[in-house]
C-alpha cells in the first residue's frame, strides 16, 4: 500500500511543503510561504497545519528545521527566537519558548500523524547521500547548515555554523545570505571555495554535497575548482529527503 509523506522544509526566510509518494515523487506542486514572524512554536505548528490543508492527505510527516534537534526536541534554533527573523533582536520570551520544546510531539498531536523532526540540513542530506563512505552535507541559505553521514547513518548533529572562521566571524555571518547580497555572487563564491578548502582536512570526507537555496548561485568558474569530491545538489532535496529520512538507520 502506498505511503504518502507530508514533507516540510522550514527556513529562516521561507517554509516549503509538499506531499510525496514512496518513490519521492511529488503528488502536488510544492507550496512556499514567507516564514511568519514573530514565530513561536505554536505559530509554526499552526502554519504547518494550515499548509497541510492545501495539500493531499498524507500518512506521515517529515519536518526539517534550522538549529539543533535531538529526537524531535529543540535544543536551540536561530532566527525563530528573533522578533522579526534573521539579523533582528532576540526576544527572550521566544527563546524560552523554543528551548527544549518537543516539536515532534506537538506536531504529532496537531496533525494526528507520525512525525519526524530533524535539522533541515539532515533532511536535505537524506535526499542526496549515496549511503556509502563518509559523506558531509553543507546547505547554503540564510546561514550554513551541516549534516554528517557515515555509511548512510546520520551522525549526531553539530552546529558548524557557530564555529569561527575569520576575525571572530562565524560561518553563518561569513557566507550566509546577508553576506552574499553584500559581496555579490562572484566574490561570495570564492568564499565558498575557501570554506571547502579549510574544512576538507577537518572532515576528510569521501564526498561533500553543497545544497540549499544558494548552492545554485556558486559561479561556474568556482565550481570546477572545488574538487572531484564535491557535488552541487538541488534545493529540492530538502523536500525529497522527507521520504528517505524515515529510512535512516538509528532513532532520530
Amino acid at each position: 500500500m502506498e505511503q504518502l509523506t507530508l514533507s516540510v522544509d522550514c527556513g529562516g526566510l521561507g517554509i516549503k511543503a509538499s506531499v510525496l509518494d514512496s518513490a519521492g515523487t511529488m503528488r502536488a506542486q510544492a507550496i512556499r510561504i514567507s516564514t511568519p514572524y514573530p514565530l513561536s512554536p505554536t505559530r509554526l505548528i499552526e502554519t504547518i497545519v494550515d499548509l497541510s490543508k492545501s495539500l493531499p492527505a498524507a500518512d506521515r510527516v517529515s519536518v526539517g528545521m534550522p538549529g539543533m534537534m535531538r529526537h524531535g526536541v529543540v535544543v536551540s534554533t536561530p532566527h525563530y527566537i528573533n522578533t522579526a527573523g534573521p539579523r533582528t533582536r532576540m526576544d527572550p520570551q521566544l527563546k524560552a519558548a523554543w528551548d527544549g520544546f518537543d516539536m515532534r510531539e506537538g506536531l504529532t498531536r496537531a496533525l494526528g500523524k507520525p512525525t519526524l523532526v530533524l535539522n533541515d540540513a539532515e533532511v536535505h542530506g537524506a535526499g542526496v547521500v549515496a549511503g556509502s563512505g563518509f559523506e558531509v552535507v553543507l546547505t547554503l541559505g540564510t546561514g550554513l547548515g551541516c549534516a554528517v553521514f557515515d555509511g548512510g547513518k546520520l551522525a549526531p548533529h553539530i552546529e558548524l555554523s557557530h564555529a569561527t572562521i575569520r576575525r571572530n566571524e562565524t560561518f553563518d555571518s561569513w557566507i550566509g545570505e546577508h553576506q552574499r547580497r553584500l559581496l555579490g555572487d562572484s566574490f561570495w563564491s570564492r568564499r565558498i571555495k575557501a570554506m571547502v578548502d579549510e574544512l576538507r582536512p577537518v572532515f576528510h570526507w569521501d564526498r561533500l554535497y553543497l545544497g540549499g537555496g544558494n548552492s545554485r548561485r556558486i559561479k561556474d568558474s568556482v565550481i570546477h575548482k572545488l574538487g572531484d569530491d564535491v557535488v552541487i545538489v538541488p534545493n529540492e532535496a530538502g523536500i525529497i529527503g522527507g521520504v528517505r529520512a524515515w529510512n535512516l538507520p538509528g532513532d532520530n
